[in-house]
């Protein structure tokens, strides 16, 4: 009798047990914004984008447009509070409260010389423990993309290879072309801003197009709105030409803000790429159209372009008021300047397209996450032995797909840990079945 009491106890109390870890484990879900570990998963994980492309004999055109709940043209302020002027130096993690972060696009552009873009795309530029990656230590603030040869060793971000191999690696072309479109700190300027990936990210040559307001000594803005032409705080943007310098003795109220950039006009190859017109938000979308010279004169800073050859491209976003790597991406595309490609560039005569009769494609961009280079050929990749034989990540994987992947490695360790408590869970239910099976017999035999 003692036994068998005992043995329903221990029944009782599998099945207690199993029904805890159930109730623990069912609907719950693990994905969750965690501030603390740099995760934040945007809501929509992809979004569409629209492309044109035109040309003639001298420029090259491309044309954007993509969705946008509302304008975000704000990259840093300046606010008095308390009695102080106070800066904001740390990157929101996902959508700015304030709305503190401005609307960008950029677009990566490869002639063939990085021969893994044409098949990976963005993805060969992002190094392990990049900024803002969860547990990336705070002197990772400064770790951004890099191509994998630039490196002794790829996935050490300070395997630097020798200054004279790295410039060996410029003159072969060993570099992406980087456009960049910015709501607040080139877009009123009717310029985007002219960069390339080798090493690191690094500017073309020339003066930039914004520069920055902040007196780190003095603890307070260099330059101020002139109120004889603007008033002071009534423009997002501030630019040389407009400023005056920065005055302590003025009436200063709680609250006042001043931009934290001040814009100036770029030049030298810093000022290749400009915007035709201006790029602009109506109805829930931007619209805006990059226009840069076939031949810049600067091969060592921008890829070259000539009719008839086919480059490759990969697009990104940022909107919502976010920034750093909470952004969206595309999977490589080829444009083809009269050549057959994913997107095949219309040739114009005149000075400039009528987008209304060319061509246009649809682009889905999504969140990548934290996928890094190193971690797409490693043994934990699945997918690993498809790289390793050079299969673009087009023919293994759709948007989805990489978003939703994406999201699961960024959460491996709870999806890990709920699976393990629902096996155990699941495997506790199955004795507790048996034993009470095996009680049911035993007493009929009694």
């Amino acid at each position: 009798m003692l036994r068998r009491r005992t043995a329903i106890l221990v029944v009782a109390a599998l099945f207690a047990v199993a029904m805890l870890l159930a109730l623990a484990t069912h609907s719950t879900g693990v994905v969750r914004n965690d501030p603390d570990r740099n995760i934040w998963i945007p809501d929509e994980l992809t979004m569409p984008l629209t492309l044109q492309v035109a040309y003639n004999d001298a420029e090259v055109f491309f044309h954007y447009r993509w969705p946008a709940k509302q304008p975000h043209v704000v990259s840093e302020v300046l606010r008095y509070t308390d009695g102080k002027w106070q800066r904001r130096t740390r990157t929101p993690i996902g959508s700015d409260p304030d709305g503190i972060a401005e609307d960008r696009l950029a677009m990566m552009l490869d002639d063939g010389g990085v021969p893994e873009f044409q098949r990976y795309g963005g993805f060969i530029t992002v190094g392990a423990e990049m900024r803002d990656f969860t547990g990336s230590p705070a002197e990772a603030a400064h770790r951004r993309k890099y191509l994998p040869a630039t490196r002794k060793d790829p996935a050490d971000w300070y395997s630097i290879v020798d200054q004279a191999t790295l410039d060996d690696q410029r003159r072969a072309g060993y570099f992406l072309d980087l456009w960049s479109w910015r709501a607040h700190l080139s877009n009123p300027l009717g310029h985007g801003d002219d960069q390339l990936i080798g090493w690191y990210r690094l500017y073309d040559s020339g003066d930039p197009a914004f520069f920055s307001n902040w007196d780190n000594d003095a603890g307070q803005p260099r330059w101020m709105f002139d109120p004889a032409r603007a008033g002071t705080g009534q423009s997002y943007f501030l630019t040389a030409d407009a400023a005056v310098p920065f005055d302590p003795a003025h009436q200063w109220r709680e609250g006042d803000v001043i931009p934290g950039q001040v814009l100036s006009q770029p030049s030298g190859s810093r000022a290749d790429i400009r915007v035709l017109g201006e790029g602009r938000w109506a109805d829930g979308y931007w619209d805006v159209t990059l226009v840069r010279a076939l031949d810049t004169g600067h091969p060592l800073e921008d890829k070259i372009l000539r009719d008839q050859g086919v480059y490759s491209i990969a697009l990104s976003v940022h909107r919502d008021a976010r920034a750093s790597r909470w952004h969206y991406v595309s999977l490589p595309l080829q444009v083809g300047l009269g050549r057959q490609a994913d997107v095949m560039a219309t040739r114009i005569a005149g000075a400039a397209p009528d987008w209304g009769s060319i061509d246009t494609r649809e682009v889905i961009l999504f969140y990548p996450g934290q996928v890094s280079w190193q971690r797409t050929p490693s043994g934990v990749h699945a997918g690993s032995k498809y790289i390793a034989k050079g299969v673009p990540v087009k023919y293994r994987h759709k948007e989805t797909q990489l978003a939703e992947y994406a999201v699961e490695l960024e959460f491996d360790r709870e999806i890990r840990r709920h699976w393990l408590l629902s096996l155990v869970g699941g495997v506790l239910l199955v004795a507790s079945f048996v034993f009470s099976i095996s009680l049911l017999i035993g007493r009929r035999e009694d």
